[in-house]
């Protein structure tokens, strides 16, 4: 019967079964078929069949009772020796399944075959490694940001939507409708009642000054005290609709979610010279009430609602002006490629001119960056020259010299910035350098077992306080007592010096030079110096990420980069804490495991009981890999907790310090820049080598 059997196999197939079984003409054909079908059944056994995909429409599953299914035969399917080398044979157990199958769909099939999800997940990254490589490429001649710039313009704040009937102000204990405008803004200072500006004298008296503005007549002549205002029923209403977005449903969610995509497909990016380019801020600001840092003068005045007619437009000749809403037409239309900004408007409480910027990631900002470090790499090589100048300039016979170079000095050494010239009563009361009052500093011959001591304590930028004690060079001390002679507290200490003195010496030093400069090149100097101090080639990568850790912080330091520790600091070591001690406990219990199993290997002396104490013994070292990962990590939160890393690291580290530094010690970069940040450092991500040096 089988013999009676006709069988077809693949040329690779055949030729083999001919030099192993068939042997030659002469050779006994009995003998010869039982050869070939011995062989044959060995050929066809049944692990092939598991390598074959479940998806190619022909295969039948051998766990399931179904007959194999034949390929339909087609109307010119005749046989033929050609046709017969294209084909397979697929054995389940010892029964036998003949299947015509082209080899052009045999590519196919494995070009088909599904991806897993993980690779699917994978494919963003392609796309990002092709992203434009700008620096790579020759640069526009100075002054000149782009040859065509088009967008959508921005996206304003949507309207005021007045409150339910069911909530209610109230006037000296009677219920009081307000109109319009004025319920707008009474709304602004209900969102803030529980929060401590409402408290300030000085905010309150501006708000209420600036609320009577928006007032009618009516209304105006009847609310002449804040303090009679209730404003409870509105906060109440805008807390509840706090919570309220706090418990929406996933579908609400990511319906506010597709809108939020939909406005920044549409809005958020620009064409750039042939390029799409992300857009940082496209959203107006809404109106609301000015907070300011510190005790800012201004606080509690009304941010009036910006309109189309307030903005400036700025985009090339030849591409499409955005429209503006309808209705409404632009205050001005420009084409100057000679600025990077996209959008422009003057804000109403300081008068100051606000802009929509092209994202950090851009060319033009990265272009800025990479000019700023190498500018601050530039002053590497004459900062020995400008810094004995300085010091021959504190013995000068002019006032004017001395003070320029002792303020030169702090700059240097301490990071200071220069501070620029303010309208008494605009600004907060904050100082940098060149504005320093006798009554910031105290002079001590001798302090802590040190001599010549100066004790700085003032405001400086957002009214962040520095306080130091610093020993200075005796001939900086002297020099100080001097300005310091017959002045009063509020006197200035550097009466004859102004930024615009000193930013035209920095100049006439370097190209370039400005007091920034200095700040840039003393933190990325400070960092390269730390990082060589503190990074031992023994360390894990946790505790190398430690030591990067406190080089930043070395930087923020000198700085003055400082913020108040969190609201939740306490709770979130709390919570660090109780994960120590937990593993602290896993770990006691992973150890007498392993004590246990050891004993018993004694015991036994078997191969099972040593593989037993292998994987104990790795058990251990995982875990207390994971703990010393989190007491780093306890370690780092309470260094930091006063200190911010990631203002020096985003405006005054040179980022090429940083790439190089993880590409020597194995440390990935996600470990130092988060997705933004790398997108933002790209340039230097791309050209830093681990031999690099600022």
């Amino acid at each position: 019967m089988l013999k009676g059997f006709f069988l077809v196999l693949s040329v690779e197939v055949r030729r083999t079964m001919h030099l192993r079984c068939l042997g030659s003409e002469e050779d006994n054909p009995d003998q010869n078929w039982k050869d070939f079908r011995t062989t044959f059944i060995s050929f066809c056994s049944p692990p092939r069949i598991k390598d074959e995909p479940d998806d190619d429409g022909f295969y039948a599953s051998p766990k399931e009772d179904s007959k194999p299914l034949k390929r339909p035969r087609e109307d010119d399917d005749t046989f033929s020796w050609e046709k017969r080398k294209e084909w397979n044979v697929v054995a389940c157990s010892n029964s036998f399944l003949l299947i015509l199958q082209d080899s052009k769909a045999k590519k196919a099939k494995s070009k088909d075959k599904k991806v897993p999800e993980a690779d699917k997940r994978k494919k963003p990254k392609k796309e990002e490694e092709q992203k434009w490589k700008w620096w790579e490429e020759e640069r526009y001649p100075e002054g000149i940001k782009w040859k065509f710039l088009e967008h959508k313009g921005p996206v304003f704040a949507p309207p005021y939507e007045p409150l339910p009937e069911n909530v209610k102000f109230y006037y000296d204990g009677k219920v009081m409708k307000l109109s319009t405008k004025a319920e707008e803004v009474a709304t602004f200072f209900a969102k803030m009642l529980d929060h401590e500006y409402t408290t300030k004298e000085i905010f309150r008296k501006n708000f209420f000054k600036d609320w009577r503005k928006e007032m009618t007549s009516e209304e105006k002549s009847t609310i002449t005290n804040l303090s009679k205002c209730d404003f409870t029923h509105m906060s109440q209403y805008f807390k509840a609709q706090s919570e309220a977005r706090k418990q929406m449903s996933k579908e609400e969610k990511q319906k506010i979610k597709e809108e939020n995509e939909r406005l920044l497909k549409e809005y958020g990016y620009c064409v750039m010279d042939n390029h799409k380019e992300r857009i940082a801020n496209f959203k107006i600001e809404p109106p609301g009430l000015f907070r300011g840092r510190g005790n800012h003068p201004k606080m509690g005045m009304l941010k009036r609602r910006i309109m189309p007619e307030d903005i400036i437009i700025n985009c090339s000749k030849d591409s499409k002006i955005p429209p503006p809403p309808p209705g409404h037409k632009w205050k001005e239309v420009r084409h100057d490629n000679k600025v990077t900004w996209l959008v422009s408007w003057t804000e109403n409480i300081q008068g100051s001119i606000k802009y929509i910027m092209l994202n950090p990631s851009s060319r033009i900002k990265g272009e800025k960056d990479w000019q700023k470090y190498e500018t601050a790499r530039r002053l590497k090589k004459c900062v020995d020259k400008i810094r004995n100048q300085y010091r021959e300039d504190w013995k000068s016979k002019e006032m004017k010299v001395r003070q320029r170079a002792v303020a030169l000095y702090f700059i240097d050494k301490l990071a200071l910035r220069a501070g620029n010239e303010k309208e008494e009563g605009e600004t907060a009361d904050t100082v940098g350098c060149c504005s320093l009052r006798v009554e910031h500093i105290k002079l001590h011959p001798e302090l802590d077992g040190q001599e010549y001591v100066v004790e700085f304590d003032f405001l400086g930028k957002d009214s962040i306080r520095y306080y130091n004690k610093v020993p200075v060079e005796k001939r900086v001390f002297k020099n100080l007592q001097l300005f310091m002679e017959n002045k009063q507290p509020e006197d200035d200490l550097f009466d004859r010096l102004n930024t615009s003195i000193l930013n035209k010496h920095l100049q006439d030093l370097m190209e370039g030079l400005t007091a920034k400069v200095f700040r840039t090149y003393n933190a990325s100097i400070t960092l390269q110096q730390q990082l060589k101090e503190l990074t031992n080639p023994d360390d894990n990568i946790p505790a190398k990420i430690l030591s990067y850790n406190r080089a930043n912080r070395a930087v923020a330091i000198l700085c003055n980069h400082q913020r108040a520790p969190p609201k939740t600091f306490e709770k979130s070591m709390m919570n660090l804490q109780s994960k120590i001690d937990a593993k602290k406990e896993q770990l006691a219990d992973a150890r007498r495991e392993l004590k246990s199993a050891k004993a018993d290997a004694k015991v036994r002396r078997d191969e099972k009981s040593k593989k037993t104490v292998e994987s104990k013994k790795k058990a251990v070292q995982r875990i207390e890999e994971q703990l010393m990962k989190l007491e780093v990590q306890a370690t780092d939160r309470e260094e930091n907790k006063q200190i911010a890393l990631g203002t020096s690291k985003l405006n005054y580290l040179d980022p090429r310090i940083s790439v190089a530094w993880c590409k020597k010690w194995g440390i990935p970069i996600e470990k130092i820049y988060n997705k933004t940040q790398r997108e933002k450092f790209a340039w230097a991500i791309d050209m830093a080598e681990e031999d690099y040096e600022f």
